[in-house]
């Protein structure tokens, strides 16, 4: 299994087997000064700064990538509760962070069909078939996570 990214405390359809340990990532970057001049004129007649952008996709990819070596170096199958912080380092600088938990994790089984369940009540007389909701087990419910 390729290592696996998650921003949820659980992976849907596997079972983790083992915490390993907490890993990260980092990288920080300075602003280009020919594309700092555009993106001050730009930001006088509004838009997208695409010189950003592009800045802040290449700094998330590369602090991922760091923080995956990591995790493979401790044999994870995954990383779980993956989040991201910024912060400024030096005026122009900025380090962008990423940071989870490394997992071993396995699939779970799919689970078997159950037959329908049959009551043998003769003595309540016949009825329409109504819907009702099924009872699902707590453990069975995905976890709410509210900074999902």
């Amino acid at each position: 299994m390729a290592l696996q990214l998650s921003n949820l405390e659980h992976l849907p359809g596997y079972q983790i087997t083992e915490r390993l340990d907490v890993v990260y990532g980092s990288t920080v970057r300075s602003k280009h000064v020919g594309k700092d001049l555009f993106a001050g004129l730009k930001n006088i007649v509004g838009g997208e700064l695409t010189a950003y952008t592009e800045l802040l996709e290449e700094s998330r990819q590369e602090a991922i990538d760091r923080m995956v070596v990591k995790a493979e170096a401790l044999g994870a199958d995954a990383v779980v509760g993956l989040r991201f912080s910024t912060s400024s380092i030096a005026q122009g600088a900025s380090e962008l962070f990423v940071y989870g938990t490394a997992v071993k994790a396995v699939p779970m089984p799919d689970p078997a069909p159950q037959p329908p369940h049959r009551h043998d009540d003769s003595s309540r007389p016949p009825q329409a078939a109504t819907t009702q909701p099924r009872a699902v087990p707590a453990d069975d419910l995905p976890r709410f996570n509210p900074f999902g």
